[in-house]
């Protein structure tokens, strides 16, 4: 898809010269914030008036059955992106893992339609050229907001022109009618995913840092595998909780607090809620900006 990957080239070149142009803000890791926040006003002005209004449309007028396979088929064709990224970072087996996960869905799974890997408890990982870069040892460089493309960095920005050439959804070349039909049902379907959260994103005080501090915190947990810092503060995702999910019952007695032994050591990870948190809700942050295929 020549247009595509030239819009890709172009958006990104854009943000690095318009940031040569742009006033330091002081915000450490965001030197091009007055310019990241015009593209993100951008993006958002675009979500607000047509993406989220078209994902609505899907979400309330499109089967569940049928959505469910639309997720099937699109997470497949975009699989072996994390297969090549498996292999370039030397994680053979991971690697064969994810293999046997394509395999099976390509085979019983019906080109991709079917998830039986997943019955069969087959894991999924999730790898991009990104991911590759950071674990060896390039750094993110500063954040950066992409027209179109929402949130990334100075690393992760390129890293989307490589994973193309991975995606079957672009990789194919079939017809430029079909890559581009299968780039606006990514982009919808993705969206319709993360309505539920719009709410609590529009409560933030200001929705573009708490976006960007999500966007980072959530990349680095990719890049170094659940394996982050200590200090990284994961307490503002521990009061969000997804909105479909049943509300807690008022009469339920509180459970005790357990008194630890005098020889427990301190925790020195985050705790699984909010790791959970981090990473299981914080891709609202990049497709609700505008991301449009991670």
């Amino acid at each position: 898809m020549p247009a595509l990957t030239r819009a890709i080239a172009g958006a990104f070149l854009v943000s690095l010269l318009a940031g040569c142009a742009t006033t330091h803000m002081g915000t450490p890791g965001d030197p091009l914030e007055r310019m990241n926040r015009a593209t993100y006003r951008f993006n958002d002005s675009v979500d607000r008036a047509v993406l989220r209004p078209i994902a609505s449309g899907y979400r309330k007028h499109v089967p569940q059955l049928v959505q469910d396979g639309i997720d099937n088929v699109l997470e497949h064709l975009a699989f072996p992106t994390t297969i090549v990224n498996d292999l370039l970072q030397l994680k053979i087996k991971d690697t064969l893992i994810d293999l046997g996960r394509f395999t099976v869905n390509s085979t019983l799974g019906l080109a991709g339609l079917l998830d039986p890997a997943s019955h069969f408890g087959i894991p999924r990982n999730d790898e991009d050229f990104g991911q590759t870069l950071g674990r060896w040892g390039v750094p993110s460089g500063p954040y950066v907001v992409l027209p179109f493309f929402g949130p990334s960095t100075v690393r992760d920005a390129p890293s989307i022109f490589a994973d193309a050439q991975t995606d079957l959804r672009v990789a194919l070349h079939i017809n430029n009618n079909v890559e581009w039909s299968l780039a606006v049902i990514s982009l919808v379907h993705r969206r319709s995913e993360l309505l539920p959260f719009d709410a609590q994103f529009d409560a933030a005080y200001d929705r573009y840092a708490f976006i960007r501090n999500a966007w980072l915190q959530r990349r680095e947990y990719q890049v170094k595998d659940g394996e982050v810092a200590d200090d990284i503060p994961l307490d503002e995702f521990e009061d969000l909780e997804d909105p479909e999910a049943p509300p807690a019952d008022p009469q339920a007695p509180a459970a005790p607090d357990a008194a630890p032994a005098d020889d427990d050591p301190p925790p020195t990870q985050p705790s699984a809620g909010a790791s959970s948190s981090a990473t299981s809700l914080i891709p609202a942050s990049d497709a609700i900006a505008g991301g449009m295929f991670r």
